[in-house]
C-alpha cells in the first residue's frame, strides 16, 4: 500500500551520534517511499521566521503600482513580482500572487552564456515602504542555504554515498532560490461553490534537489500525490518545513530517491488568502547532463548500493508500480546540454510575459513544440477511435 499520511522527522537527532543512524533509516524510508516530509528543529531563530512572515505579507498590502515597479518582465532574470495569473503550470493558470527572489548576484557580463541572465541581482521593494524586508530575507537564503546543502549531505548518507557525494554540483557562491506566494480564496477569484476547486499551482515536481515550504498560514491546500495516485493532504504543523524531493535527485540517485508530484488548491470561499514561502536549493547552472548520466566514467553522485536500488525496487513492486500525473523530463534535459539552458527554457515557458519580452526565440520553439505535440496526441486519439471495436468507424486512417 502507498504512503497515506506525510512523515515527521527532527533535524536535531542528525547531529547527535547517539541518535543521528536512527534518523538516517527514517530519512530512508522518506526518501524511497514517499519523497515528502516534514522538518522540524531545522536552526533557523524564531525571530526570523517571524520576520519572514510579517516582511513577506507586509510586500502584498503595497498598492498594485508599487508592487509593478519590481514586475517580473522588467528583467531578463525571472526575479520579481508576478501579478495573480501570470504563471502557468501544467498547461493550466496558477492563481496565485508572487514575488521571486534569489541569491544576489552581479548584473552578467558580455560573453557569458544566456543563461547566466537567471545569476543578476534581485527587483527588492523599496525600502521606504518595507525598510527591513531586503535584510530579513537576505538572512533567511542565506541560512536556508547552508541549512539545504546540509541536508543533502544527510540525503547521501541515508542512502549509502559518501556525505560529499553531491558537493561538486555546488558553485562556489551557490544561487538559491525563493517565492513569497499569496493564494486568494475562491471567493476573491469569483470562483463559484459547488465544489468546484481552484489552481493554485498545478500538479508539478520540483526541478532541481530539494526545496523547503514554510506554510504561513493554516490553511490546508498542498497535495502530496502518492504512488497509487492518490492525493493526501499535506496541512501545515507549527514549528516545521515541508521538504521535497526533487527532479534532480531522482536522476542523479538512479531512481532510488522519489520525486513526487504535488499540488495547491485554492483557498475556500470565505476562508482568506493562504501564504506560504517555499526556498528552492540551487544547483550549478554549468552542471552537464552527460556527466550526470555519466556513471560509467565517474560522473553524476556514483552509483547507488545495490541494496539501496533492490529496496527501492521492492517499494515500488509492492505498490502495483507506479501512478504519476506528471512526466519526468529531468534527466534528458529536453535537447538541453546544461541545466542553466533547461532552466532558462523552463521558466520562459511558466513565465511567457516575460519569455515574450527576453528570450522571444526560445518561446517560439517552445510553443512550436507543444504545438506540435497537441498535434501527434489528436492524432493518436484519431486512430485509436478508428480501430474496430472501439467505438470508432473502424475505418482505416492515414498518419
Amino acid at each position: 500500500m502507498s504512503f497515506d499520511k506525510i512523515p515527521i522527522l527532527d533535524l536535531s537527532l542528525a547531529a547527535d551520534p547517539s541518535t543521528k543512524e536512527g534518523f538516517l533509516e527514517e530519512l530512508r524510508h522518506a526518501l524511497l517511499e514517499v519523497g515528502f516530509l516534514y522538518l522540524r528543529n531545522v536552526g533557523i531563530p524564531e525571530e526570523l521566521v517571524e520576520g519572514v512572515v510579517r516582511e513577506g505579507k507586509g510586500f502584498f498590502e503595497l498598492d498594485e503600482g508599487e508592487k509593478l515597479k519590481i514586475e517580473m518582465k522588467n528583467a531578463p532574470s525571472f526575479l520579481g513580482y508576478s501579478r495573480l495569473d501570470a504563471e502557468i503550470t501544467a498547461h493550466t493558470t496558477d492563481h496565485r500572487e508572487q514575488i521571486d527572489l534569489s541569491t544576489d548576484h552581479p548584473i552578467p557580463t558580455p560573453g557569458q552564456p544566456l543563461y547566466y541572465n537567471l545569476l543578476s541581482p534581485n527587483q527588492w521593494p523599496s525600502a521606504t515602504h518595507l525598510p527591513n524586508f531586503k535584510t530579513v530575507y537576505s538572512d533567511y537564503i542565506t541560512r536556508m542555504g547552508t541549512i539545504s546543502i546540509y541536508f543533502t549531505s544527510l540525503i547521501a548518507e541515508a542512502i549509502g554515498l559518501p556525505s560529499t557525494a553531491f558537493n561538486k554540483y555546488f558553485a562556489k557562491d551557490q544561487q538559491h532560490k525563493l517565492k513569497i506566494v499569496k493564494y486568494p480564496d475562491l471567493q476573491e477569484l469569483g470562483i463559484g461553490g459547488d465544489g468546484k476547486e481552484g489552481q493554485g499551482v498545478g500538479p508539478h515536481k520540483d526541478s532541481m534537489f530539494t526545496s523547503y515550504l514554510l506554510q504561513v498560514t493554516n490553511h490546508r491546500g498542498l497535495q502530496v500525490q502518492n504512488m497509487s495516485g492518490h492525493w493526501i493532504d499535506c496541512p501545515p504543523i507549527p514549528g516545521t518545513l515541508v521538504v521535497a524531493i526533487g527532479q534532480g535527485m531522482e536522476a542523479l540517485t538512479q531512481g532510488v530517491c522519489m520525486s513526487t508530484t504535488h499540488r495547491v488548491l485554492s483557498p475556500a470561499p470565505g476562508t482568506g488568502a493562504r501564504f506560504s514561502v517555499p526556498f528552492f536549493q540551487g544547483v550549478s547552472l554549468d552542471a552537464e547532463f552527460d556527466e550526470l548520466n555519466d556513471l560509467d566514467n565517474g560522473g553524476g553522485v556514483g552509483r547507488v548500493p545495490a541494496e539501496i536500488r533492490e529496496m527501492r525496487r521492492k517499494i515500488v513492486e509492492r505498490n502495483g508500480g507506479r501512478l504519476d500525473d506528471v512526466e519526468f523530463t529531468f534527466s534528458g534535459g529536453g535537447g538541453s546540454k546544461t541545466l542553466g539552458e533547461a532552466t532558462l527554457k523552463n521558466r520562459a515557458k511558466s513565465h511567457p510575459d516575460v519569455g515574450e519580452r527576453w528570450y522571444p526565440e526560445i518561446l517560439a520553439e517552445i510553443r512550436r513544440k507543444q504545438q506540435l505535440g497537441r498535434e501527434e496526441a489528436e492524432a493518436e486519439k484519431v486512430v485509436e477511435e478508428g480501430k474496430p471495436g472501439s467505438g470508432g468507424s473502424g475505418r482505416a486512417v492515414k498518419t
